[in-house]
């Protein structure tokens, strides 16, 4: 099974910058996919970006121009850097990994972003 630790969360101020990170560890045969996910409190999760393998992306429209995702895969680490960043950006983020059709998630990771 895949264990994924993220790291890179704190608190910034409205137009900060913030770089998420997310290693994927164990037996790790393939990793397909790779994603980043955030939820607010009374809130759903919902997605924020993700990569496939052969590092095509998408982006949710509220975060498209500003979030940048991308993945090593020699590190099987996946990375989400945050520009321009907004107070409703604020969330627990959370990493999310498919490896042959099993998806791992992360313990999450918060961000809180200052006005």
């Amino acid at each position: 099974q895949v264990r994924l630790v993220e790291s890179g969360g704190g608190l910034v101020q409205a137009g900060g910058s913030l770089r998420l990170s997310c290693a994927a560890q164990g037996i790790i045969f393939r990793i397909d996919a790779m994603g980043w996910y955030r939820q607010a409190p009374g809130s759903q999760r919902e997605l924020v970006a993700v990569i496939s393998s052969g590092d095509s992306t998408k982006y949710a429209d509220s975060v498209k121009g500003r979030f940048t995702i991308s993945r090593d895969n020699a590190k099987n680490t996946v990375y989400l850097q945050m520009k321009s960043l907004k107070p409703e950006d604020t969330a627990v983020y959370y990493c999310n990994a498919d490896s042959l059709g099993v998806g791992s998630w992360g313990q999450g990771t918060q961000v809180t972003v200052s006005s």
